[in-house]
């Protein structure tokens, strides 16, 4: 029976092994777990360069014992030069999902850093950040062995990457790289050095500013270096929601972080009684369907949403919208889809601080855009933008919609679960699988990850909008969800598309459970 790692000193998850062991070795060192995920996020912006880089944001929950938690929300806007003109004048009908002009947003995750380096001192962290980045920057220079993920996906993107400037020179010099080929990145080593020793505000308002700016004018970005000088985070309060088995947390918009509170919020209004069954897998995808539809109908820049978010968390409407699910029969889909490439990572320390903390650069490889004089690779999540009215219209400043929602919740028997994933649309659909698998209906945290999961939609470029289940799922489950008028269909046994989720449970006797996706190239690392 698969089991969760067991620790009392401190743990992190991560979907890459050296990263989970750069946050431990922290820990190991002293530092709070928020300094752990400091040293955690820039290794793995190392050594998993598919999924997440510095040239991307991240989102932040961090919770002292007995707090509840806080959040940073550390995406950038979009460019002053980035208007719906400015890219019609050019041709475009829709924002390009590659290249320059796909690179058209601020990478906010440095400025969530720096919020979070703060907290970790008023809680007592006294780590320097030279030693926080000295993982990242060894393995940055000396060079990582290549995974399987990103081989298969600098394969499959090759196409719509290899004239995007500095991506072949960084990523497949010598061609596509195999499984274990050796990727150094020294421009990025010498980068993340330099922030270690004069502090991380260099990156929007320093040498390394200056240097990013000037490379992505030099080949036609429209951010400049005004909108990197103007780029802070922000400390926030989380959306949450008061479930049966307690208090779940997760990111205020422009996330779907309501979507992911909505579904559980939904599905406790259900009345199921046991995990893995017909009405567990159907009723969570109803609600997924009914929280989806909200989110798309409402989510986007919160500065031009007409709803508080809140009120989608409500009593009355949650009561309203689980009413409108059958449990006997699916709900007419498909929707559009919203795509996405993240790593998620969680950390608790021996004091009780837990985060949850989700990186990324939007699509694989983001813009593809790596600026040779700093090693940066940038996002693409402007792409996410419309060039028509709306919440998530494209202007100067403005908040991109998000798939990234790192979540936590404080339950009734005492315990701290930080979990999350990435994986785009399927973020909100795995988190609810793994929270209520472990938490309502008692499966080992490891086991509840490990265990088959399902996706409603495409994610990954993928052009279906079925229902796609695992094949290890039991065939009359399969069976009972066609004949309910799901369209079903069946994928391999440990799908990347069903994302790379990861989980810390702290009970209140001061154990910590672990769990990571055999899907990814992850582990547990604790003390």
């Amino acid at each position: 029976m698969l089991r969760s790692r067991t620790a009392l000193g401190g743990m992190v998850t991560a979907p890459h092994h050296l990263a989970a062991q750069a946050g431990r070795d922290i820990l190991r060192d002293g530092g709070n777990a928020v300094e752990a995920m400091i040293a955690a996020a820039a290794t793995i912006a190392v050594v998993y360069p598919h999924m997440n880089a510095i040239g991307g944001d991240g989102f932040w929950l961090i919770a002292e014992p007995g707090k509840d938690p806080v959040a940073i929300r550390a995406c950038g806007g979009a460019a002053g030069a980035a208007t719906p003109d400015f890219y019609r004048q050019q041709g475009h009908a829709a924002i390009p999902s590659r290249g320059p002009l796909a690179a058209l947003t601020v990478a906010g995750a440095i400025g969530g850093w720096i919020k979070a380096a703060d907290i970790a001192t008023g809680i007592g962290g006294k780590v320097p950040l030279e030693r926080l980045l000295a993982d990242a920057v060894h393995h940055a220079r000396a060079g990582v062995p290549v995974t399987k993920s990103q081989v298969e996906l600098t394969t499959t993107k090759m196409a719509e990457l290899k004239d995007v400037p500095g991506f072949v020179d960084t990523y497949a010099a010598n061609g596509i790289p195999a499984i274990g080929d050796v990727l150094k990145q020294p421009a990025l080593g010498a980068t993340l050095e330099h922030l270690g020793k004069v502090g991380l505000d260099d990156f929007y308002r320093g040498d390394i500013a200056r240097s990013n700016a000037n490379g992505l004018a030099a080949v036609g970005s429209p951010i400049g270096l005004g909108d990197l000088e103007s780029y802070h985070a922000k400390v926030m309060t989380p959306l949450s929601v008061r479930l049966s088995a307690g208090t779940v947390f997760n990111m205020v918009p422009p996330t779907q972080g309501v979507a992911s509170l909505m579904i559980l919020g939904l599905f406790d209004r259900l009345g199921v009684k046991a995990g893995d069954g017909f009405d567990h897998v159907h009723g969570l995808i109803e609600a997924t369907k009914r929280a989806f539809i909200a989110r798309n109908n409402h989510v986007g820049d919160p500065d031009r949403m007409t709803i508080d978010p809140m009120a989608l968390l409500s009593d009355e409407n949650l009561a309203q919208e689980a009413a409108k699910i059958s449990m006997q029969t699916a709900q007419p889909w498909p929707h559009v889809a919203k795509p996405g490439d993240t790593i998620w990572m969680g950390a608790v320390d021996a004091n009780g601080v837990a985060v949850s903390y989700i990186q990324s650069i939007f699509w694989e490889f983001g813009s593809g855009i790596v600026v040779p004089e700093t090693g940066v690779l940038w996002q693409n999540r402007g792409a996410s933008f419309t060039l028509h009215d709306g919440p998530n219209q494209l202007g100067p400043g403005r908040l991109p919609f998000h798939t990234l929602n790192p979540a936590m919740a404080r339950l009734n028997d005492g315990s701290v679960l930080t979990y999350g994933t990435m994986g785009g649309e399927g973020q909100p659909q795995t988190q609810s699988a793994v929270f209520t698998r472990n938490v309502l209906f008692g499966q080992d945290l490891q086991e509840a990850i490990t265990a088959p999961r399902w996706l409603l939609g495409k994610t990954w470029g993928d052009e279906t909008t079925t229902l796609k289940l695992e094949n290890r799922f039991d065939p009359a489950l399969i069976d009972k969800l066609k004949s309910a008028g799901h369209a079903v269909e069946v994928v391999g046994p440990y799908e990347d598309m069903m994302g790379h989720a990861g989980g810390i449970r702290l009970r209140s006797n001061g154990v910590m459970e672990g769990a990571t996706d055999s899907r990814a190239d992850g582990t547990v690392a604790a003390i």
